[in-house]
């Protein structure tokens, strides 16, 4: 009979599927980087705290010395929705819908067959 709480196996196999993720020129998109690691999570019976260290293990080039520099995901309360967050706010699209659409719309007149 032991005594204590039951030991847990982590399913460390699984951090040979995540992606490689150095920005958005990556052949992986940010979703994927985001996405994999939280199903991982759950499949593997991974610590929460595990998902940011697994996923940062995966970084590289400028993505690498962003994680490192950014304060946020540093802090003793961190959690993998700080991690998300920090790269959401890296890459998003600081244009308007109204600019994308004037963008379409440029794209169509240039492109629109002759009738």
């Amino acid at each position: 009979m032991s005594l204590g709480a039951p030991t847990v196996d982590k399913d460390l196999s699984l951090i040979s599927l995540l992606p490689r993720w150095s920005g958005p020129d990556s052949t992986n998109s940010l979703e994927k980087l985001i996405l994999t690691p939280e199903a991982s999570v759950r499949i593997g019976r991974w610590e929460p705290k595990d998902t940011v260290e697994i996923a940062a293990l995966n970084l590289e080039g400028s993505d690498r010395v962003f994680y490192q520099g950014c304060t946020e995901i540093h802090t003793r309360d961190a959690s993998w929705n700080t991690f998300k967050e920090a790269f959401k706010k890296r890459y998003k699209d600081v244009h308007t819908d109204k600019y994308h659409y004037a963008r379409l719309d440029d794209w169509a007149r240039k492109n629109k067959s002759p009738q």
